[in-house]
């Protein structure tokens, strides 16, 4: 990929996002200082190489899912916001009374509106809700129920299925022990605690200690996953664009906004990087959207933040906006008691 090339694909890249139109090799060669030929001499290598490919209905070209990825990893610069867009945001940064995960929403409402594109903020408390109790009830020789209460009122049950050798009297007295190791541990540390703490004191106290074991995490990861705050903004948004113009890419999209997978999605950031973008089949959505994802932490909370549009997306100015509006919560909330 020369010099030359990379200005080409750029330029593909960015003119199609804005026009929705193939691009042809004339619209190119003004721009680029170069005759109609080499344009399109220099395209017919980039289809070769996959970063390009042609539209059906036209003699133009338009980016493949590896030529966005490419745009994206190599080509694609900061674009710096507008004072419209900094001026809509800094109305939530300023309000002292709104909660970090309430500001959070709020921006994601305004991103939204601003890109036109669908909005997500899955948020979960790192410190509200401590555990106030856990039961294990039995509710005959083979079916246990474990109820989970937190200090703020909420309650979830899970039902467990024991094999017939299992001591239901056994499981039940070792879940009363566990309860009084785990009471006043913030939730999202229960599990932590499970495994390095609680689990050497019960495996040398119990035959099968891995059965109980395996009903604290399960339950405790169920509790976890039901109650992570999840807000979804503009879930039409996405369904305005020219890539869903039929009613089968209308329905598969707009099922799967509404699928539980979709909240698995959004949570599945990989590795440590603040920020990650994923085209098309790497999204493990929909092989026709791009997701752009970002972790926030602030004044206690934390969660993660989601764009979802076409694979035609401004780059650029959705990833400006997500790394402002987080850089602004934290600088916000932070230094806040």
């Amino acid at each position: 990929m020369d010099d030359r090339k990379k200005e080409l694909l750029k330029e593909i890249v960015e003119n199609y996002v804005k026009t929705v139109k193939p691009v042809g090799s004339n619209s190119l060669c003004k721009k680029l200082k170069c005759s109609s030929a080499t344009i399109r001499n220099e395209m017919a290598m980039l289809e070769s190489m996959g970063y390009i490919e042609k539209n059906h209905i036209s003699s133009g070209r338009i980016p493949s899912e590896k030529g966005y990825k490419y745009y994206v990893e190599n080509l694609m610069k900061p674009k710096d916001l507008t004072g419209e867009d900094m001026l809509k945001l800094q109305t939530i940064f300023s309000n002292k009374e709104l909660k970090v995960n309430d500001a959070v929403a709020k921006c994601m409402e305004i991103i939204s509106d601003l890109t036109n594109y669908t909005s997500v903020v899955l948020g979960k408390s790192s410190s509200d809700n401590l555990l106030r109790q856990i039961n294990i009830i039995a509710l005959d020789e083979q079916k246990i129920v474990a109820v989970v209460c937190t200090d703020k009122g909420v309650v979830e049950n899970k039902q467990f299925i024991l094999d017939k050798n299992t001591n239901v009297e056994e499981i039940v007295k070792t879940g009363d022990m566990i309860n009084k190791m785990l009471v006043g541990t913030p939730i999202d540390r229960v599990s932590e605690k499970l495994e390095f703490e609680i689990k050497p004191i019960i495996a040398k106290k119990i035959k099968d200690y891995e059965t109980v074991y395996n009903i604290f995490y399960n339950a405790f990861n169920d509790f976890l996953h039901h109650n992570t705050n999840i807000h979804v903004s503009g879930r039409v948004n996405l369904l305005k664009e020219p890539e869903y113009d039929d009613a089968t890419s209308i329905k598969r999209i707009a099922s799967k906004l509404e699928d539980e997978s979709f909240r698995e999605m959004v949570n599945s950031i990989d590795g440590n990087e603040d920020l990650k973008i994923y085209i098309g089949e790497e999204s493990n959505f929909d092989d026709n959207v791009t997701v752009i994802k970002r972790k926030y932490k602030s004044g206690g909370e934390e969660g993660t933040i989601a764009i979802i549009g076409p694979k035609r997306m401004e780059y650029e100015r959705v990833v400006s906006l997500l790394n402002y509006m987080v850089d602004k919560i934290e600088g916000a909330y932070d230094g806040r008691k």
